[in-house]
């Protein structure tokens, strides 16, 4: 909340003398509320979810291209695609500041904390506008050096003596994951990172095979494609804003170019970033 704790602390007690009784209890772990303050979190919870919207329906209505947009994006996404679109934008909308964040976490659009996502899941969320924007393709990569030390892996051996870079334990289950793992069984996991940035450059360093996205592994040094006998799995990027949202200019405006880099730059710069494999 951009507080100090003595704030907040001052704020809670001025709260519970003007409501007249105790909303949170103090424990070693923390603030919990008391039964008064849970009779009462639905109410608050009401509060905030209008105040919200009542920020939302203002911004809409803005018709200036200024101000804050916060977006939030896969990591390699946000540097391969949207930071070179981003700083296109801003150098025609000089007031128009674009807060770019790669938290792994899902951030919600409900409450504000970003504005626009892009994503591999759909949303379910009925109040989120959406839409599938592109494919992202994968490939399977190694060192030289790794490749002369080990030999090509063959799904034939099961990957016998190779090593696998994967995606952390709580990503495991990602389709390219599954596969690699699946293609690959007898092969051990060398080591395990969220950031596609990090497993290219362990890749790179002799580590192991990854499964890369290709705008990734073509920016990485050192890197050479490994056929497995079937591409991993591509992805479905989505997009989505919350609908109190969709017509303020300044998400506008970054649709379009996002849209427009995709379509006419890819066949002079980015073809192989998000190819079209044949059926």
């Amino acid at each position: 909340m951009g507080l100090t704790q003595p704030t907040m602390g001052r704020r809670l007690q001025s709260l519970e003398k003007l409501v007249g009784c105790k909303l949170l209890r103090r424990t070693s772990i923390g603030y919990i509320l008391t039964e008064e303050g849970m009779a009462v979190l639905s109410h608050a919870e009401r509060m905030e979810e209008e105040a919200l919207a009542f920020e939302r329906q203002l911004a809409a209505h803005d018709g200036e291209v200024n101000g804050t947009l916060r977006v939030s994006a896969l990591d390699w996404l946000a540097s391969h695609v949207l930071a070179p679109v981003i700083a296109r934008l801003q150098q025609r909308h000089s007031r128009m500041v674009v807060e770019l964040s790669t938290e792994p976490r899902l951030l919600s659009l409900d409450r504000r904390e970003t504005d626009l996502v892009f994503c591999f899941n759909r949303f379910e969320e009925a109040y989120v506008v959406q839409r599938r924007l592109t494919l992202a393709h994968y490939g399977v990569y190694a060192s030289r050096a790794y490749l002369e030390q080990r030999g090509e892996p063959h799904p034939s051996t099961g990957g016998a003596g190779h090593g696998l870079i994967t995606m952390d334990a709580a990503l495991s289950h990602q389709a390219d994951v599954v596969w690699l793992t699946e293609r690959l069984p007898k092969a051990r996991i060398m080591g395990c990172s969220s950031s596609r940035h990090v497993q290219a450059r362990m890749c790179a360093e002799g580590g192991g095979l990854a499964v890369l996205p290709l705008q990734v592994a073509e920016s990485t040094p050192g890197l050479e494609q490994v056929d497995l006998g079937e591409p991993p799995p591509d992805r479905d990027i989505w997009l989505g804003y919350h609908r109190d949202f969709q017509h303020h200019p300044r998400l506008r405006v970054l649709l379009d170019a996002v849209e427009a880099a995709l379509s006419f730059e890819l066949p002079k710069s980015m073809n192989r970033a998000f190819p079209t494999r044949a059926s």
